[in-house]
C-alpha cells in the first residue's frame, strides 16, 4: 500500500469531510483508493466510520477494497458496525465486505454492533451469515457481549 503524500492528505481529508465533488476529481486524476496513511486507514475506513455513503460507493467503485485492515486490523465494516451506520453496513455487505473477520481483539464485526448495542445492524449482520459462535480473545461470542434482549433475538435468528 502506498503512503500519504499531499495528494493523497487530501484525499483522505476529503473522504473524512464527506466532500464527495473533490473525492471524484481526486479519482478522476488517478489517486489512489486504497492508499493508506500513518494509522493503515484508507479512505474508506474513513467514510464508513463518519457514515459518507456517497463517497463509500465510489471508492468501492472504484477498487477500494472492503476489507482493508487497519493497524488494529479493523475494516471498514467493524467501523461501520460499531457505529451504528445501518446503510453504510449495507453498501459493505452489497460490495462483498468479509461478515466474519476478526480485529486484533478477535472481535468480528458482529462483536462490536453487539457491544455497542447496535440492534439493526446486528441483525443485518447475522442475515448476511455473521456467526454468533466465534469467540474473540477474551473468549467471548457476540451472544456473550450482547446486551438486553439482543442476544435472544439473533439466536431465535440462526436457530429458528
Amino acid at each position: 500500500p502506498e503512503t500519504p503524500g499531499l495528494n493523497n492528505m487530501v484525499f483522505f481529508l476529503a473522504s473524512l469531510a464527506g466532500r464527495d465533488e473533490i473525492v471524484k476529481a481526486l479519482i478522476a486524476r488517478g489517486a489512489h483508493v486504497n492508499a493508506v496513511n500513518q494509522n493503515g486507514c484508507t479512505p474508506l475506513h474513513y467514510a464508513a466510520s463518519k457514515n459518507k455513503q456517497e463517497i463509500a460507493i465510489m471508492l468501492l467503485e472504484n477498487g477500494a477494497d472492503p476489507d482493508a485492515t487497519d493497524h488494529f486490523e479493523s475494516t471498514p465494516l467493524h467501523r461501520a458496525a460499531a457505529k451504528g451506520n445501518l446503510k453504510m453496513v449495507q453498501i459493505l455487505l452489497q460490495h462483498n465486505a468479509s461478515v466474519n473477520i476478526r480485529d486484533s481483539e478477535g472481535n468480528t464485526p458482529l462483536h462490536l454492533a453487539c457491544d455497542e448495542e447496535r440492534v439493526e445492524e446486528a441483525k443485518l449482520l447475522v442475515s448476511h451469515g455473521a456467526s454468533i459462535h466465534i469467540e474473540n480473545k477474551e473468549e467471548l461470542t457476540p451472544l456473550k457481549v450482547a446486551k438486553g434482549g439482543l442476544g435472544a433475538i439473533l439466536k431465535r435468528m440462526v436457530e429458528g
